[in-house]
């Protein structure tokens, strides 16, 4: 019983020093890293009432 006692004890100190949150995020080769502040916004380009590339010569973003 002392020794359940004492891993319980142990585990909930261990527990309660750990950083409260990690970070969730990885890159592309699966490391941890930052997570970005903000996500990029997609944006999106009309040409005569359609979607089109943003590339192409007229396109106004919407």
């Amino acid at each position: 019983m002392r020794k359940l006692i004492l891993a319980a004890s142990v585990l909930a100190f261990a527990a309660g020093t750990a950083p409260a949150v990690a970070a969730p995020c990885k890159d592309a080769k699966g490391r941890f890293m930052k997570c970005p502040t903000v996500a990029p916004k997609a944006t999106k380009c009309r040409l005569n009432g359609k979607f089109a590339k943003c590339g192409t010569p007229g396109a106004k973003p919407a």
